[in-house]
């Protein structure tokens, strides 16, 4: 038995994310590579053989001549025998129908002599659009390496790519230029802009020379490029193209709270039922009061949203697999140059949806450094993810739950606007950092728009698992620790004055519910609450949720699991009694008022909305930047911002 090392290379769009997908299903990881901060995609599958192939996606790249980290890690990697990662074999997956762009990465590699297989992907396009190939023709021009036609969306040509594989090595074919400068030098730095230009210009002119002799064009008007043109003409329209987004988004947000009602409202209940049950069940106790009171409160607080999160996973997937999503950058490309941000920051700003962390590391992307620092300051400005159990929670409690003109939900018109809200912020954002930073550097936006296609339920599910799984568990670990400390907080406070509270509301009271408030009051939790009310106050808000803001720094999620164990310390937990009734029964003891209305729920939604509520981004922040000034000065921004925005919108709703 061994274990084989096989890179996937190609441009991007070229397929190889689906061959990646296809070859490794779910044993799929993701990591960094080692100094640095770009992604490291691995996955392994066994042979009939048993012999282990680990399967390493590159991140794509359209030369060897590095213009960012990304590409930098591809001739890393390629070029040193020595990498950890140098593969026994490379696949180099290429776009059947746009040979000529694509053969470039392939010819580099071919020089590199590694042994190399040649993956002619959407082979099934090519009579649709036109093109007659040669193939056998092509690869003998090519020094006959190994090649193969497939499609990787579908798995079409999958078992005889993992055949070649667990083969026999196939040997290195000649070289493509012997004179080429891939061959005499393997450090970037040896290599001059007026060398890789040169080298590139060469081997244009003889890849479009051995094509005259293995592909051919004829007229195909109903081609997928000639219809992908007549749709794009509508899809990216100066006015309908941001029309069409916005009922795009509009859909998304209105399916992600119909379509989640049912399995969020059982999960609520499992979750209530549960702690019920084991305080009926298990013996009385600090124990019993932890698992009740603090574990599955804070953990049900997260598992609840998981319908929600795998339907927002799922719609970008879907999104991303039917090439729409690169027609979004397109337009909002055109909608964002004015207000100076970079055209390459749109792909970090779309990518903050799902989460700041990978969106900030794809700034990487950008060339010039004062534009790829705006676009990190502002990213998180995005509304991520992590803020949708947030926006969720509150939007129940504060918005209800009706339908306009019969079919439109009232709560997922509210979340749609807590997104674009942050979007916009992000945008106005740039216009201010941009004159801290002072960039005045100018870019351009290239990207290659894909070919509409029907999205593969195969890979969407793969995405869907993936993300939800990192998400369930990345956020899992740092709520079961908030919750159980946050439990031991608010079950304990200093010594005899607790007991002493309680005994004197005793004497005033025999209300079980009050006597429980004056105990979470002055337990360790209560006196901080307690003391940083003052501050929070003027925002609609009490001591209670002045605890979560201070454990969600944690996380924006830790909010919810926050509350639910708050909530919950001193609870009899009745079966039907599910945290959103909890909270929304919750009354200001000074006002009579409602804890939770209208005013202090969008408050609240655009303090989180704003708010640098994630040390992790600001540690990715510090690593990006390789200084702790921007991400304090960041925090700082976000948190003052925050704390006017709320202020703002709690006292125009009061």
């Amino acid at each position: 038995m061994r274990e084989r090392r096989v890179a996937l290379i190609g441009n991007p769009n070229a397929g190889k994310s689906s061959l990646f997908n296809q070859l490794t299903g779910l044993r799929q990881h993701v990591g960094n590579y080692p100094g640095i901060t770009v992604d490291k995609h691995f996955g392994t599958y066994t042979s009939p053989t048993g012999d282990t192939n680990k399967i390493i996606d590159l991140p794509g790249t359209y030369s060897l001549f590095p213009k960012s980290d990304d590409e930098a890690v591809v001739h890393q990697i390629l070029t040193n025998p020595d990498h950890p990662d140098f593969p026994d074999l490379v696949v180099a997956v290429v776009d059947a129908t746009n040979l000529e762009r694509n053969l470039l990465l392939f010819t580099q590699v071919l020089d590199l002599k590694i042994p190399l297989v040649l993956a002619l992907n959407m082979s099934d396009l090519l009579e649709k659009e036109g093109l007659i190939l040669k193939e056998g023709k092509l690869t003998e021009l090519l020094g006959s390496p190994p090649t193969i036609s497939m499609d990787a969306r579908k798995g079409k040509g999958i078992d005889e790519l993992k055949a070649l594989i667990e083969d026999e090595l196939p040997t290195a074919s000649p070289h493509f230029m012997e004179d080429s400068i891939i061959i005499r030098s393997t450090a970037i730095e040896q290599i001059t802009e007026a060398e890789q230009v040169q080298d590139t210009n060469q081997r244009y002119q003889k890849i479009k020379g051995l094509l005259k002799f293995c592909l051919k064009k004829v007229p195909a008007p109903n081609s997928v490029r000639v219809l992908t043109s007549k749709i794009d003409k509508v899809f990216t329209h100066p006015v309908a193209g941001y029309g069409i987004f916005l009922l795009v988004l509009f859909l998304i947000f209105q399916a992600i709270f119909v379509f989640a009602t049912v399995p969020m409202d059982l999960i609520d209940l499992v979750f209530a039922k549960g702690s019920h049950w084991i305080q009926q069940t298990l013996p009385p106790g600090i124990f019993t009061r932890l698992l009740a009171e603090g574990i599955i409160p804070g953990i049900g607080g997260i598992v609840i949203f998981i319908p929600q999160i795998a339907l927002l996973f799922a719609f970008i997937a879907m999104l991303e697999e039917t090439g729409y999503m690169s027609r979004v950058v397109f337009i909002m490309d055109r909608l964002m140059r004015p207000f100076g941000l970079n055209g390459k920051s749109v792909v970090p700003l779309i990518s903050g949806v799902a989460c700041a962390i990978p969106a900030i590391m794809a700034t990487r992307s950008i060339d010039q450094w004062k534009d790829r620092l705006v676009t990190i300051m502002v990213v998180p400005l995005v509304s991520c993810s992590a803020r949708l159990p947030v926006y969720a929670l509150l939007i129940a409690l504060v918005v209800p739950n009706t339908l306009i003109f019969g079919f439109i939900s009232l709560q997922g018109l509210a979340l749609m606007v807590m997104y674009l809200i942050g979007f916009i912020a992000a945008i106005f954002a740039a216009i201010l950092f941009k004159l801290i930073i002072n960039a005045k550097q100018q870019s351009f936006l290239i990207m290659e728009m894909p070919s509409y296609k029907l999205p593969r339920w195969q890979n969407v599910g793969l995405i869907l698992v993936e993300k939800t799984k990192v998400f369930v568990w990345e956020a899992g670990r740092i709520i079961m620790a908030v919750s159980v400390i946050l439990w031991v907080l608010a079950s304990f406070g200093p010594p005899g004055r607790m007991d002493q509270a309680v005994n004197e509301a005793s004497v005033v009271s025999v209300d079980p519910d009050q006597i429980e408030a004056v105990r979470l009051e002055n337990s360790w939790i209560g006196i901080v609450g307690k003391q940083m009310e003052p501050i929070i106050k003027p925002l609609g808000y009490d001591w209670q949720i002045g605890i979560a803001l201070i454990t969600s720094l944690a996380a924006r999620e830790v909010f919810v699991s926050s509350m639910a164990t708050i909530y919950s310390v001193g609870e009899d937990f009745e079966e039907d009694n599910s945290l959103v009734e909890r909270l929304r029964n919750e009354v200001n003891p000074e006002t009579g008022e409602k804890v939770y209305n209208l005013a202090s729920g969008f408050s609240l939604m655009i303090f989180y909305a704003f708010a640098m509520q994630c040390v992790s981004t600001l540690a990715v922040v510090k690593r990006e930047t390789k200084s702790w000034k921007w991400p304090l000065f960041q925090f700082i921004f976000m948190t003052a911002f925050a704390y006017i925005g709320a202020l703002i919108t709690y006292n125009l709703l009061k």
